[in-house]
């Protein structure tokens, strides 16, 4: 059952897990070229100080609107990731040995997909397997099927193989504007079943494995899904979806209050699926317009996380009602006072902290040996 929205949660009490900001490159997105200094403040005054801050440090490092440079620009610009790294370093904290207490080992490997391979990247916890292997989460990262990669979302992949005692699979996947729709959805697919049938290779546990994602992650992460009960392939055990990109409607509640919001904005959005989409037809599609036309029956239980400043807000909460509906059981979280990528910041922003804690907390649970399947 959908839990109460809280305006906060309380810090995670995992002490020892720290993790640096895993976002993408989603900036100050305006027509113009330039976000007005209104749109700009606006969001500033609703997000809670240390949200500021990391904003304000965005601004100071030049990162330009979404939509106004070239796709090669825009992915080469500094990150929101770029911004926690510097508000460390302003508070002279040193960023390898706050990555060296995530206690994670790494490993690249690659999957097949149509016409040639992806990087998947294999986050371990340190210390001895248990036996049968690590159960597994396969995660996909953000960036609108457009921009950013495994290393930009690295702080949420290596914290939750930290805090969830699980292997994460981080799948890199063909993007826009090069490889149009449905290319990252077939490929987010080709790296889950990879999963199932290696894991034995990186000391994977194949009966205990769930999808996650953050935005155009959290959409690929719940199309995963979808796609293993079309094609009767073992079903993912949970969806952790992140602000997942569901609808195609730029004009909800969450879409007109935070129109002009940092970092991600709804000329930001139109952007990425402009980038994406071969015609304007594919936003119907069911894998793009989840909320208005996918067929949600019979699914995995999830976790929804949202946050306050999001044009993808209100369609994260309409997922979770219409999944409810469906006869899955959903917890929803959605976090006042952060933005859009809010997620991978737990270094700065303790609304992160909390938002790793839960979504680790259901992963675990959903995981455990005791676990149905």
């Amino acid at each position: 059952m959908t839990l109460p929205t809280r305006k906060t949660l309380l810090a995670s009490t995992l002490g020892v897990v720290i993790a640096f900001a895993g976002v993408n490159s989603y900036t100050f997105a305006q027509s113009s070229g330039e976000a007005s200094p209104q749109s700009k403040n606006s969001t500033l005054e609703r997000a809670d100080e240390d949200m500021a801050g990391v904003l304000k440090k965005l601004q100071e490092l030049g990162a330009k609107p979404i939509g106004t440079q070239s796709v090669e620009q825009t992915r080469n610009q500094p990150t929101p990731a770029d911004a926690v790294k510097a508000v460390l370093k302003d508070q002279g904290k040193d960023l390898k040995e706050l990555m060296a207490k995530m206690n994670v080992a790494k490993q690249d490997m690659s999957y097949p997909t149509e016409g040639g391979s992806q990087d998947i990247r294999i986050y371990t916890p340190e210390g001895e397997a248990p036996e049968g292997g690590w159960p597994v989460i396969v995660y996909y990262h953000g960036g609108g099927w457009v921009i950013a990669g495994i290393d930009t979302y690295e702080a949420s992949a290596m914290a939750l193989a930290n805090q969830t005692q699980a292997i994460v699979a981080s799948a890199a996947y063909r993007q826009a504007p090069e490889h149009k729709f449905p290319a990252a959805h077939e490929d987010a697919f080709a790296a889950y079943k990879w999963a199932l049938e290696n894991a034995n290779e990186f000391d994977g546990d194949s009966t205990r494995v769930a999808v996650a994602g953050e935005s155009a992650g959290g959409n690929l992460a719940i199309n995963t899904a979808i796609m293993a009960r079309d094609q009767n392939v073992q079903m993912p055990e949970h969806m952790l979806l992140v602000y997942p990109i569901a609808g195609s409607d730029l004009t909800t509640e969450s879409y007109q209050k935070n129109a002009e919001a940092s970092p991600l904005s709804r000329s930001a959005m139109q952007w990425f699926f402009d980038q994406t989409i071969s015609e304007p037809a594919d936003m119907q599609d069911p894998r793009i317009d989840l909320v208005g036309q996918a067929d949600l029956k019979n699914l995995p239980d999830a976790t929804i996380i949202a946050a306050e400043i999001d044009p993808l807000r209100s369609e994260g909460k309409t997922l979770a009602d219409k999944l409810e509906e469906a006869g899955s059981d959903v917890t929803y979280e959605s976090y006042e006072g952060v933005t859009h990528e809010f997620f991978g910041m737990a270094a700065v922003l303790d609304e992160a902290k909390s938002a790793q804690k839960l979504a680790s907390d259901e992963l675990k649970e959903a995981l455990s040996e005791s676990s149905p399947n």
